[in-house]
């Protein structure tokens, strides 16, 4: 690939390096410079721009972010379509990460122009979630060097996977000294009860014993007989050495001794043994606790069906000082606490604006207009109810009762605007203000727009990066930009000081640096009923 500073005239058919303003907008990084651009720039005073010029065997950054993600993604793995030279994997389902460091590593060695970074191995993921990103830095990398990098990840897995976990039946034991609150064990109980459930599995047996070695022992044996397929082990007093209670007992029904200690703080005091294939853990102290601790790391791993032994255990050290980790194991949580144990998904809520009296319509509220059988209002809240993570905020104010009752049953936050005769900038203030500090961004959508898919919201979803320039972003069909429009929050001052009949559109102008203008595969961005003639030709579509 070629790179400089290049005449004007001379730069039809190059790759622009570095964005440019114009009077009339922006011209971005990246742009195919056409002739018609040429005439623009020489226009507007530019004598030289800085530009890439592709070479023989040089292949595209979004050919190159694919073709790496292709390779990397495994079993419980999806791949985004490719962003100016980033490509980005996400969770098919919840489990574990599972990332094979030395391939990556190796990958990452080839060139310089190729990158990849996951989440940190054996995080655990829910659906959705961003698992790695590929970036190809300049704008090509040469072909050999890409199939050199594609080689390193060969192997009969893929370096990228999440392992779902499985649904077992677990039992659980409590040992007893006098003295021992029934309080403290009932709060144990219902904690990894909580743990368990958030997992996809059940606690199906608890049993509590005198803290010795006999009374352990036979109720193991009882457990083991019921089919449990793991056994969890909460002793009255902590296990200090492989001769103690917990583990005698265990040695006593056939068990093997895997492994005592732990270097996991909290966690130190965890016994790993198996009884044939069944999993029976020792548990440490922290394991009372809802907040992450070590038996976590192991739990998790075991209940995604991952052999875990000894030389796991020992490797758990670098990164096994917890003492500061928030409630990772909590099935529930605050918002403060959800930001800081999970990595950074973007929260996106939708905001269906729902408010208007619809004067072109005669008396009729075209929301409530059915098509296919659904009214119009109800088919957009379904849409954004597919798309979005951060919740959907109808914003009601004519005929607010009728709107709610078509939307019943559906998880909805209802804002009523009493201002809405005052314009559509009444409704986008109010829905704007009852979102949490935990969202990232805002879809606003409009009840008039049937035809919005799903799909048309996900490509705005997986596009949206304000790292990356792309704060709002907006569909593209035929070149025409349609609704609905992603708003990243840190416009969300200016677009609730709007007033009048009027929305956030002025501000794509304002902020030409940051849209991202998000082609989608049909019209149904662009069609919206305002008119009995325009109902009519819609459902005449069907």
């Amino acid at each position: 690939m070629k790179f400089g500073s290049v005449a004007v005239d001379e730069c039809a058919g190059a790759i622009l390096a570095h964005g440019l303003r114009l009077a009339d907008g922006v011209f971005k990084k990246g742009r195919i410079l056409s002739a018609g651009d040429i005439a623009v720039l020489r226009g507007a005073g530019y004598a030289h721009v800085v530009v890439a010029r592709l070479e023989a065997g040089d292949v595209t950054e979004d050919q190159a972010a694919a073709a790496l993600a292709a390779a990397l993604a495994g079993d419980g793995v999806t791949v985004a379509e490719p962003f100016t030279g980033r490509c980005n994997l996400f969770a098919q389902r919840g489990g574990l990460l599972i990332a094979d460091a030395r391939r990556l590593d190796s990958m990452n060695r080839v060139d310089e122009a190729m990158t990849v970074a996951t989440l940190a191995p054996y995080t655990r993921v829910a659906r959705g979630q961003l698992l790695a990103t590929i970036k190809i830095i300049p704008f090509a990398v040469p072909q050999e060097h890409l199939r050199h990098a594609e080689s390193s990840l060969q192997s009969r897995q893929a370096a990228v996977r999440v392992a779902a976990f499985r649904s077992l039946d677990v039992a659980l034991v409590q040992t007893q000294l006098p003295g021992t609150r029934d309080a403290v064990l009932d709060k144990t109980a219902k904690v990894i009860g909580q743990r368990l459930k958030a997992l996809g599995s059940r606690l199906t047996w608890e049993q509590r014993c005198k803290h010795s070695e006999e009374a352990l022992t036979r109720t193991l044996s009882e457990l083991l007989a019921a089919d449990a397929k793991m056994v969890l082990i909460v002793g009255a007093s902590a296990i200090v050495d492989r001769r103690d209670v917990v583990p005698a007992a265990v040695a006593g029904v056939g068990g093997r001794l895997d492994h005592f200690g732990m270097p996991v703080d909290p966690g130190n005091l965890l016994l790993l043994a198996h009884r044939g294939d069944t999993p029976v853990l020792g548990l440490p102290g922290c394991a009372r606790s809802p907040k992450f601790n070590g038996f976590d790391q192991v739990l998790e791993r075991l209940l995604a069906g991952l052999a875990v032994g000894s030389a796991d255990i020992m490797g758990m050290g670098v990164g096994g000082l917890l003492k500061e980790t928030h409630e990772r194991a909590q099935p529930r949580g605050s918002a403060s606490s959800r930001k800081l144990s999970t990595p950074a998904v973007p929260r996106i809520a939708a905001l269906v604006l729902a408010a208007g009296q619809s004067r072109r319509m005669g008396s009729r509220n075209k929301l409530l207009a059915r098509i296919d059988g659904v009214p119009m209002v109800a088919r957009v809240v379904d849409a954004a109810l597919a798309g979005v993570n951060g919740g959907v905020y109808v914003v009601t104010g004519h005929e607010h009762e009728q709107v709610v009752r078509v939307l019943a049953g559906r998880d909805v936050h209802f804002v009523h605007n009493p201002r809405y005769a005052d314009g559509l900038s009444t409704s986008l203030a109010s829905g704007l203000a009852e979102l949490g500090e935990d969202v990232d961004g805002a879809l606003i959508c409009l009840g008039d727009m049937p035809r919005v898919t799903h799909d048309h919201i996900k490509k705005l979803v997986e596009a949206f990066d304000p790292l990356e320039g792309r704060a709002i972003c907006v569909p593209l069909w035929a070149g025409k930009r349609g609704h609905p429009v992603l708003w990243a929050r840190r416009f969300f001052a200016e677009m609730s000081d709007i007033k009048g009949d009027v929305g956030a559109r002025h501000l794509l102008g304002e902020y030409a640096e940051l849209l991202a203008e998000i082609p989608v595969d049909d019209d149904g961005v662009l069609l919206d009923v305002d008119s009995p003639a325009a109902l009519r030709a819609i459902r005449a579509a069907d």
